[in-house]
């Protein structure tokens, strides 16, 4: 690779008299300033600087690497300069005397620009020792220019590997410590017969990602990074060591030695197979996962705004401030701020932000803006939630497309990026939104709406019995976030009872858990008590995961038995025609019911508290009964 493509002779820089950190960067921005690299000197001045205040940017060996991403820089560049005085420098290596300077401008948006390929070599070949000296021995700026290309020599082709270990090294710029991190690691696996594969997770997007092959074979996992990892599930079989990213540069060595005597006293698990490359991914998973990704992120604005709701109710009721709560009387106040906002929150950003995510999940960053856009426009439309998940789909894909077909490479990479993808796609969406899929898919959730509004008896029983053992089935997974989603998007247009019977099923599992642990301790593990004295707890919060390990333990009859009371907790609550207009309070929602016309709240509450205790004691008469008959069969 010709590093010298990211330079210039006027950019280098050789036996400086510069005695400060300050005049090292402030004289090299200046360079590339009048070079022509940088729109303004004194904004990507600032980058630089606020950079250095993340993280020590010298390293050892007298070398120092500052840089900055920004708007600012119109094409990906580096300036160097060597110094004849030692200049005070923060460093990983508190000895480092700082004599090299690299400074690197990095454009916003030049992820998946060549160019940072190129600096990820130039990062790799600093922490060659015998580059670096060569090349900070030449005698002029012409020959420094030549010894940047010249290529590294591979001296690995001997060595005999009897350890292997993934990592990752990532950084919050992305650029240097990522790429040196890497390098460190590399190198001393090599020192210790012990092969390295380094996934690099940077401003070029994710480089040299892990096989199958070497995950499932690997014996550890070191994870280098000031952010976090994506698609960590991939590394769950393995012992994972964490540092910080600056801290391979430091001892590498030293890490991977506590990597592998981790991995010693951890039992490996067995890797499962992830399709998550672009390639390899089916249309299906990726509607799946984006649906999963948007109901993760629209889960804590529930239960915020219902919170908040519930608060505002409660203070209302309890200290006689209804007159503040009001509309009519307490508008501007401060309760009916709140009250506000909890409503806000709720019926106006749900259905954008469960949009928006789920185009994130497939376009990343540059899918947010259309939507949120498809999101505004389902709420527009009246389309709900139907249309809210189909926009946010429609929007996802056009944005992979528009990358696919329209990349952001090049000098126009950041003009792509940020008014390209977010503009074009916007339109697109707005168009499809309102004239293509919004006005069916409308129609579509009106039709169910009306359907809701009829149910009574039988019908209503039947839908509370299906709510029931969608959200006891894999607790919180893929089929309860479905009944969750349907509930949440039924409230929101007024219809009360589904959430209802959900928040009440919701405390099924916990409870049952809790209860067969107390009744029947002969059969469980002391490790299993101790989970189950908690579950009741996690249960009054609206929390089903804590009975998953005795799911995982016995699925068949524990999900059988869960599944039963639970369908019994929603027929109760449905054919009472109990509704809740607040999400995500737990077991706050038992102050805010709202009764069926005709009844009273007392009524109300015993029936949506004592329909998931009664529910629970059935799942637990089931599991006893299920596991001594099991017992007796053995």
């Amino acid at each position: 690779m010709n590093l010298s493509n990211l330079t210039n002779s006027n950019l280098i820089l050789l036996n400086n008299n510069a005695k400060t950190k300050d005049e090292v960067i402030k004289t090299l921005v200046n360079k590339l300033y009048k070079n022509g690299k940088l729109s303004s000197e004194e904004g990507f001045l600032k980058a630089v600087f606020d950079r250095e205040k993340l993280s020590a940017t010298g390293l050892e060996g007298g070398l120092a690497i500052p840089h900055g991403k920004s708007n600012f820089v119109k094409e990906a560049s580096f300036a160097v300069m060597s110094t004849k005085n030692i200049v005070g420098w923060e460093s990983l290596d508190p000895d480092n005397e700082v004599k090299y300077i690299f400074l690197l401008a990095i454009p916003e948006a030049a992820a998946g620009d060549t160019h940072l390929e190129l600096l990820s070599e130039l990062m790799t070949r600093m922490s060659d020792e015998e580059y670096k000296e060569k090349l900070f021995a030449s005698k002029d700026v012409k020959q420094f220019m030549t010894n940047l290309d010249n290529e590294l020599v591979d001296n690995t082709g001997d060595i005999v590997y009897t350890k292997s270990i993934v990592a990752v090294t990532a950084c919050p710029a992305g650029i240097a410590h990522t790429y040196m991190a890497a390098e460190a690691l590399v190198k001393a696996g090599n020192n210790m017969g012990v092969k390295v594969y380094v996934e690099k997770q940077g401003a070029n997007g994710t480089e040299d990602r892990h096989t199958s092959e070497n995950l499932k074979n690997a014996d550890a996992a070191i994870f280098a990074v000031a952010v976090g990892v994506k698609e960590e599930d991939r590394f769950k079989h393995l012992a994972i060591t964490k540092v910080g990213v600056a801290e391979p540069l430091k001892d590498a060595e030293g890490i991977i030695k506590k990597a592998l005597e981790k991995a010693e006293n951890h039992k490996k698990g067995d890797y499962v197979e992830t399709a998550s490359s672009e390639e390899k991914e089916s249309i299906g998973s990726l509607v799946k996962q984006s649906v999963m990704t948007g109901i993760s992120y629209m889960v804590p604005l529930i239960i915020a705004a219902g919170m908040i709701n519930a608060m505002a109710v409660m203070a209302a009721n309890l200290f006689d401030l209804q007159h503040l709560y009001d509309h009519a009387t307490g508008a501007g106040s401060w309760l009916n701020n709140f009250r506000v906002l909890g409503s806000t929150l709720f019926g106006t950003f749900l259905i954008p932000v469960l949009a928006a995510y789920m185009s994130y999940s497939l376009a990343d960053k540059t899918g947010l803006v259309s939507g949120f856009a498809a999101g505004i426009i389902a709420n527009m439309i009246g389309g709900g939630f139907l249309a809210g998940m189909a926009g946010g789909l429609f929007a996802g894909f056009t944005v992979r497309a528009l990358k696919k077909y329209l990349p952001a490479k090049g000098t126009f990479a950041g003009f792509v990026s940020f008014w390209c993808y977010p503009v074009f796609s916007t339109i697109i969406v707005g168009l499809g939104m309102f004239f293509i899929i919004g006005p069916p898919v409308a129609w579509i959730n009106q039709a169910l709406l009306n359907f809701l509004e009829s149910l009574g008896g039988t019908n209503a029983a039947l839908l509370g019995a299906v709510i029931g053992i969608m959200v006891s089935f894999d607790l919180g997974g893929p089929v309860n976030k479905a009944a969750y989603t349907f509930c949440a998007g039924a409230m929101a247009e007024g219809i009360l009872m589904p959430y209802c019977a959900f928040a009440s099923i919701k405390m099924v599992s916990g409870f049952a858990v809790t209860l067969i642990t107390m009744i029947d301790k002969q059969n469980y593990t002391q490790d299993q008590q101790d989970v189950g004295k908690t579950t009741w707890i996690l249960a009054l919060a609206g929390i089903t995961e804590g009975a998953i390990p005795f799911m995982m333990a016995d699925p068949l009859r524990v999900i059988f038995s869960l599944c039963t009371g639970s369908a019994v907790t929603g027929i109760l609550v449905a054919l009472f025609d109990v509704g809740l207009n607040v999400p995500g309070a737990g077991i706050f929602s038992l102050f805010m019911l709202t009764p069926s016309p005709g009844s009273s709240y007392f009524v109300a509450a015993t029936v949506w508290l004592g329909s998931a205790i009664l529910g629970a004691i059935i799942s637990t008469a089931l599991l006893y009964i299920s596991k001594r008959k099991f017992q007796k069969n053995k």
